[in-house]
């Protein structure tokens, strides 16, 4: 591409396997530091500390200090967005791993993408909103409405304070391992921080994995599902 933006200078980053698998870690929406995303690239310390220092270069990753210690994260939502999209793409072509892990149904049923829910749960979450007419889609834009309003203000969000950040209120993103939208934005968010809160869910430690308790599966399915959004 001769005009626009340098995509091949992304790309090259994205598509080194130890860097995707930093990226990849850094999906979760935890800050690590340079020993435990070594870890997870299976490389040495030295050397994730250049693979590191390439992706903050890029702005693809920010970094924190604490202490003696330097703390990695995605440096934003969009990064975390495209990551998202690149796995629905490899997912589409067939470009999966080929050992599967135990926790990868798990992760297919409910897991945190950045800071919000993705998975089946997440999708279900998505369609239960538009369903009750919370959300609308307006071409690729999602408008949260005035049900949208009431409900959040009925399951405990702050809706007033979530309109002072500079974040969007709401995003669709393409789940990858189901190729439909679940909920991006500071909605997706903070809905998911509220579930954590009333004991719905955990996240699994050291892993995306958000796992429902019978509890919250049912909590859940009574106040987004969207059968119980036809019968309402």
């Amino acid at each position: 591409m001769k005009e626009g933006p340098d995509i091949s200078r992304i790309a090259a980053l994205i598509g080194d396997p130890a860097r995707a698998n930093i990226l990849g870690a850094l999906m979760s929406g935890k800050a690590l530091t340079a020993t435990e995303l070594a870890a997870e690239a299976g490389v040495t310390v030295q050397t994730a500390s250049t693979h590191l220092a390439k992706l903050e270069d890029g702005r693809l990753i920010a970094h924190r200090k604490s202490g003696r210690h330097k703390y990695f994260t995605l440096a934003g939502a969009e990064v975390g967005h495209a990551l998202e999209a690149l796995m629905g793409l490899a997912a589409g072509a067939g470009h999966l791993r080929t050992r599967t892990g135990p926790r990868d149904l798990a992760l297919r049923e409910a897991r945190v993408c950045y800071n919000h829910l993705a998975g089946e749960r997440g999708i279900a979450l998505y369609q239960g909103l538009l369903a009750r007419g919370a959300i609308a889609e307006d071409g690729p834009a999602l408008i949260l409405t005035e049900e949208g309003n009431a409900l959040l203000a009925d399951f405990g969000v702050d809706v007033a304070a979530l309109q002072k950040g500079r974040v969007p209120m709401c995003r669709p993103c393409l789940d990858w391992s189901a190729r439909r939208n679940h909920l991006a934005g500071a909605v997706g968010r903070a809905m998911l921080a509220r579930m954590q809160v009333l004991g719905w869910c955990k996240r699994v430690e050291g892993t995306r994995v958000i796992d429902f308790s019978a509890a919250g599966r049912a909590a859940f399915d009574r106040r987004f599902g969207v059968s119980g959004a036809a019968a309402s």
